[in-house]
């Protein structure tokens, strides 16, 4: 009995060990989802909750609108830029686990229906983080984990990242105080892992505005040296020129409606409007003449056949006459541009025809042609 009283039970034994570890049979380690983008920030906030010792893992959702790395390998002079997939690239610097998961079908209706308005383009960024931070929600539910976390930081983005529409975010998207912004935690309310006490609301951060020399600051202390432009995005619907491309794909078909093909060759090529009924798809140089050949069954198309020229899409029901308009305007952009003719091959619907005319010059293409 006396031996017995002075043994200690293994479990403080371990304690003693271990002072971190309060009962190694019920130890809770938090678990959160961080939504990873491919940017520094997103990558940043995932790594300051790693250092807390909670289990991060990553999720990207992927609309179709971020494939940078596409037009990269597409295009020459884009060629020296890294052609990865930046969401795979920042989990794999992490050490984590990413999930991407397709949401193109269900982002439609983000895009086109947006309850919050567009950008300075055709961006819906309100609504599309709350669906981003919504669908997260979704999966901490179904996987079992504790809380997300975003990289955003407050005044970067004129309409998603101010203080007065965070709220709107967590509400909105039903994450509530389960979404924790570790870059600008302390500019915010405490979320539940602060109060729990999962995360450290002391080693989490106050930046705010647009500048990025904090995080830059913060990659540098963490050893982080090779990221992607930091004031960058992928997201194609922020650009001007896309954005109008793809409005006026909408005019012309009379709907707001996409497929992902439609997204992918808005990004490629020359495209000129002559008709509201049909557009021209000129490759500018060769690794777009190559991408284009893939959709040649699908399209009328046309070639140069007496100069060496690039291959045109024509998107729309063009009539006879449009198909030489179209050849003329082709002909502009051959090696036979300062020729007195250049002869065409237009196919349509498997039934090839040719045409001589000549090219025409710039004065002759609208400015309002062009898109």
């Amino acid at each position: 009995m006396v031996l017995q009283k002075h043994i200690r039970p293994f479990s403080d034994i371990i304690s003693i060990i271990f002072p971190a570890v309060i009962d190694p049979m019920t130890q809770f380690q938090p678990k959160a989802v961080a939504l990873i983008s491919g940017g520094l920030d997103s990558m940043l906030a995932a790594k300051v909750v790693m250092e807390q010792g909670v289990h991060v893992e990553g999720i990207n959702f992927y609309t179709g609108f971020c494939v940078e790395g596409h037009t990269h390998a597409i295009r020459k002079k884009d060629r020296n830029k890294p052609k990865r997939n930046n969401a795979l690239w920042v989990a794999e610097q992490l050490g984590i686990k990413l999930h991407i998961v397709d949401v193109i079908e269900e982002y439609k209706d983000v895009l086109t229906n947006p309850r919050h308005g567009y950008g300075a383009n055709l961006n819906p960024c309100l609504d599309c983080k709350i669906f981003m931070v919504g669908k997260a929600k979704q999966w901490i539910q179904d996987n079992g984990f504790d809380f997300i976390i975003t990289g955003e930081v407050i005044g970067q983005r004129p309409k998603s990242q101010r203080k007065e529409t965070m709220p709107i975010v967590a509400r909105e998207s039903g994450a509530d105080d389960r979404l924790l912004r570790p870059l600008c935690a302390k500019n915010l309310p405490p979320t539940l892992p602060e109060r729990e006490g999962w995360v450290d609301r002391e080693k989490l951060y106050d930046f705010s505005g647009r500048t990025r020399k904090p995080q830059m600051a913060l990659a540098k202390q963490f050893g982080l040296v090779d990221y992607a432009q930091p004031a960058g995005g992928c997201c194609f619907l922020t650009d001007e020129n896309y954005s109008r491309k793809l409005s006026d794909l909408w005019q012309a078909r009379g709907e707001k409606q996409y497929e992902l093909d439609d997204i992918m060759l808005l990004k490629v090529g020359r495209h000129i409007r002559p008709a509201p009924h049909f557009k021209l798809i000129v490759a500018r140089e060769e690794g777009e003449g190559r991408f284009l050949q893939g959709y040649k069954n699908r399209f009328t198309h046309l070639q140069p056949v007496s100069h060496g020229g690039p291959l045109t899409l024509i998107d729309g029901k063009p009539s006879e006459q449009d198909l030489e308009l179209a050849a003329r305007i082709l002909a502009r952009y051959s090696q036979g541009r300062d020729a007195e003719m250049v002869e065409v091959e237009a196919t349509q619907a498997g039934q090839s025809r040719f045409f001589k005319v000549p090219p025409m010059k710039p004065h002759e293409i609208p400015a309002e042609w062009m898109l």
